[in-house]
């Protein structure tokens, strides 16, 4: 491996970073070093409230105590509690927070619209309706909601790019789109509940307000196989991202086709939304935030796929904690912590959009 600086692409701004390349020059990687070093604080802190998640609750735990555990020993009766509710639980919350924030940098950049995320455009919805379908009316199980879950966001990310399709799908279409097939999707979940027996709807109520509680490793596996497929594709279309957002005529231009590439980001996109949707709920705003905060962090114009990543994991763990330390013994639905701090977010990006103007 060598290593060089890469000044830019001719007609472009100059593109500062660090490149990695095999001697053949086959295989290339650049990266920004002040995303590295970011990447690395949000991956560290992303561990310190992993520590802190188990080793605090109603069965406190040295650290030590619960390293030896993971790795087979321990004191007798912390097995089942780290090893089965709070590992399981907290592995869960940096994946779909992972896959939540790089939906969100995607979505974001296809939109070229720092409201572009996959909950305010309606997609999540979308996963929701499907996943309420196999709850009230079919009586489907753990398997059979996932499915339902992906299949409706898939289903709504497919009506939205249609009807939002004239002459390519633009960015301002698709929000406005996806924010009208929300609100009809919304109000059929609405219907869906009122019609349920009582039982269900409250367990539908529940998973429609996103938690992580009951989380175990048969929601942590599927969910991780997922994410084995659909990242690294997410992190291979992020060049061609990067060039989408300069232009259709100029990605054209550098042999990049703007609406096949465009299809295939919000396909991956929507199965990373859908996923995280299937196993937590619909959980709301970290999309929306994480990609934001993690640009701003590292200074980067580009998509920043990565730290949107670690930061979406640190967010969802971060409120997953809080909402169960906050009014312990009583633990809240961390749909309802990033709902609240991202309402507070929405709030401040709007204003500040409107001030630009």
């Amino acid at each position: 491996m060598s290593a060089g600086q890469k000044v830019g692409r001719p007609g472009t701004a100059p593109v500062t970073g660090q490149v990695l390349r095999t001697r053949s020059g086959v295989i290339s990687l650049r990266f920004h070093g002040r995303s590295l070093v970011v990447g690395v604080g949000l991956a560290l802190a992303t561990a310190v409230v992993g520590v802190v998640s188990l080793t605090t609750g109603s069965y406190a735990a040295t650290v030590p105590d619960v390293i030896a555990t993971v790795l087979g020993g321990g004191p007798d009766g912390l097995d089942f509690i780290v090893n089965q509710l709070r590992l399981p639980r907290f592995s869960v919350a940096v994946m779909v927070g992972a896959a939540l924030g790089i939906s969100g940098a995607m979505f974001q950049s296809i939109s070229r619209n720092p409201l572009g995320s996959p909950d305010v455009i309606g997609f999540t919805t979308g996963s929701a309706t499907g996943a309420l379908v196999v709850i009230l009316l079919l009586g489907g199980g753990l398997q059979n909601v996932a499915v339902g879950a992906v299949a409706g966001g898939l289903a709504t990310a497919a009506l939205v790019y249609t009807l939002a399709f004239r002459r390519g799908a633009q960015g301002f279409r698709l929000i406005l789109t996806g924010i009208g097939i929300s609100a009809m999707l919304a109000a059929f979940n609405s219907y869906l509940l009122t019609r349920a027996a009582l039982v269900d709807a409250h367990a539908a109520q529940l998973w429609l307000t996103g938690s992580l509680n009951g989380r175990r490793w048969e929601h942590a596996l599927p969910l991780s196989l997922a994410l084995l497929v659909l990242v690294p594709v997410a992190l291979a279309l992020g060049r061609r991202m990067s060039l989408l957002e300069m232009g259709d005529e100029t990605a054209g231009a550098r042999g990049v086709p703007a609406e096949p590439t465009r299809l295939a980001l919000l396909v991956t996109s929507v199965a990373l939304a859908a996923v995280a949707t299937a196993t937590a709920g619909p959980i709301a705003f970290v999309a929306l935030a994480a990609p934001q905060l993690a640009r701003r962090l590292t200074g980067s114009p580009g998509s920043g796929l990565l730290p949107a990543a670690w930061m979406g994991s640190l967010l969802l763990a971060a409120s997953d904690l809080a909402a169960q330390r906050a009014l312990a013994p009583t633990q809240l639905p961390v749909g309802i912590g990033t709902a609240a701090i991202g309402g507070l977010y929405l709030a401040w990006l709007l204003g500040r959009e409107w001030r630009k103007r």
